[in-house]
């Protein structure tokens, strides 16, 4: 899965800014999260950025994936990137 956008969201855009991944965008009531997309930060940063900039609290990580899976999505998303060897990722 990935990190999900609660009802608590106020819209202000702020995790949108964040994403590496570009996985978030404007729902039709509140910002939500592309799964597909997400890849929990791993090969960027050592936490999500989201969750981490959201001032309402409003992320949070469900049905986390495994960092092998989070890997092998990076290397679809972004197959002229080099991710082997030590990436930011918040399993470290």
């Amino acid at each position: 899965m990935s990190y999900k956008i609660s009802d608590a969201c106020a819209s202000c855009g702020s995790c949108a800014a964040e994403c590496p991944n570009q996985a978030i965008s404007e729902g039709d009531s509140q910002y939500q999260i592309d799964p597909s997309k997400c890849t929990e930060c791993v090969g960027f940063f050592n936490e999500a950025q989201c969750a981490s900039t959201c001032p309402c609290e409003a992320i949070s990580l469900e049905n986390p994936e495994t960092e092998e899976a989070l890997k092998n999505k990076l290397k679809t998303m972004y197959p002229d990137k080099d991710f082997s060897g030590k990436i930011p990722s918040h399993f470290a």
